[in-house]
């Protein structure tokens, strides 16, 4: 199985709603490791590695699930595997 390791920006209404701790309850559901946390610019920073295929679907569900807090979603993909050991709120 292909790793995978996911960097997402969000934007919209993601800070001060409790954003960072739904994705890291999504998480649990994924075989996924990684951490989210608040950027100075208001944005919010996540970074997610595991099989591909685990890292899209949490990728999908947080879309899903916090819709109406995302206005936008930018994707970068990296090789570069951190090999974190869970997931985190930094």
């Amino acid at each position: 199985m292909e790793k995978s390791h996911l960097i997402a920006h969000f934007s919209g209404h993601v800070q001060g709603v409790g954003f960072r701790y739904q994705v890291r309850e999504a998480a649990k559901g994924f075989n996924v490791t990684g951490y989210v946390k608040n950027l100075a610019d208001g944005r919010v920073l996540m970074e997610a590695e595991g099989e591909t295929t685990e890292v899209d679907g949490f990728l999908a569900d947080i879309q899903d699930k916090l819709k109406d807090y995302i206005r936008n979603t930018e994707v970068k993909r990296s090789s570069d595997l951190k090999g974190s050991s869970d997931f985190t709120i930094r």
